[in-house]
């Protein structure tokens, strides 16, 4: 399983957005993931002023990643060739960045974007 980055916000946040089922599914998984996008997504958030958090984006997404048990997945070239590749049905780079994570890591991906499943990949909101 590989959270969206809304997803990734609202479990940090404790935000009601995040269902029960997609809550429970993600307390049940065996690992959860989170592209290392997100990581630039959130900073990008942070330095425009669009998104605060509490503490500096490092020190925030270790300790997420550590209190909810996340893997952070890395941009390997493989993931980057196959976003380029992705049917351009969405045109946010960063969650085609996920989609092409998710496809290749045969991972489902907890988010509320419902272009993801025009990908094939399994969503849970």
């Amino acid at each position: 399983m590989i959270l969206d980055t809304c997803a990734l916000l609202w479990l940090a946040g404790g935000n009601k957005k995040l269902s029960r089922a997609a809550l429970k599914e993600i307390n049940a998984a065996p690992a959860v993931y989170v592209s290392a996008i997100s990581g630039f997504e959130i900073s990008l958030k942070t330095s425009g002023g669009r998104l605060e958090l509490s503490h500096p984006v490092e020190v925030w997404f270790a300790q997420v990643a550590e209190h909810h048990g996340l893997t952070i997945l890395p941009l390997g070239l493989d993931v980057c060739i196959t976003a380029a590749k992705l049917p351009p049905i969405h045109d946010d780079p960063f969650d085609r960045f996920i989609i092409a994570a998710a496809k290749l890591n045969d991972l489902t991906v907890v988010t509320a974007d419902e272009q993801f499943e025009q990908y094939g990949v399994t969503v849970i909101c």
